[in-house]
């Protein structure tokens, strides 16, 4: 129910001196880590519900490209606002796709009517801004919940047009976002790195 900081760390959380030093894989492996049974629960009950939609919405490379480079970014994002504290939780990646569904349903041409879209945009708008003014309360990382948001969002909006061409070409546009992803995440990880140095 309250695992100890300790406890935290061993088990792969998200902690500066640790991350931005030889074990830079903790910002990964916090995504999987919480702290606390009520914790996972609220996480997983959010994942269940984007989850289900992300999964009519996007294929199976690109819900596991945002989800990961979205916890990546918010672990990140974390590394930066709190340098010396502990991070864990799925949050950022759920963030992650809540954004890159928003980008996905504005910006991409379904063939779904743009009337029918309305009602689970204003959802998703409304699930991310909730949580991000509950995520103001103390002992809450934030900033793992914005970073995931901007990245997800960022994702879904250069994948955004591919989803109303062929199947078959969408695995270059994939592997271009999966590419151009992960120099920006290497850059951000350097420039957090460089800035705890001095």
């Amino acid at each position: 129910m309250a695992p100890t900081i300790q406890q935290l760390v061993t088990w792969g959380a998200n902690f500066a001196p640790l991350s931005l030093g030889a074990q830079p894989w903790r910002i990964l492996a916090s995504n999987y880590v919480h702290i606390g049974l009520i914790h996972i629960f609220f996480n997983m009950w959010c994942l269940w519900n984007l989850g289900r939609l992300a999964e009519r919405v996007v294929d199976r490379g690109t819900y596991l490209l945002v989800y990961t480079a979205s916890g990546i970014g918010g672990s990140v994002v974390s590394l930066w606002w709190h340098p010396r504290g502990i991070g864990a939780g799925a949050s950022g990646a759920i963030f992650g796709l809540a954004g890159a569904l928003i980008a996905v349903l504005y910006l991409g041409k379904l063939p779904i009517a743009k009337a029918a879209l309305k009602p689970t945009l204003k959802s998703l708008i409304s699930f991310a801004a909730y949580n991000l003014f509950f995520g103001l309360v103390p002992g809450i990382d934030n900033s793992a919940h914005l970073g995931g948001l901007a990245t997800g969002f960022g994702l879904g909006a250069v994948l955004a047009k591919s989803f109303s061409a062929p199947p078959e070409s969408r695995g270059p546009w994939r592997n271009y976002a999966l590419l151009g992803t992960a120099l920006l995440l290497f850059a951000a990880y350097t420039y957090v790195k460089q800035r705890a140095v001095h």
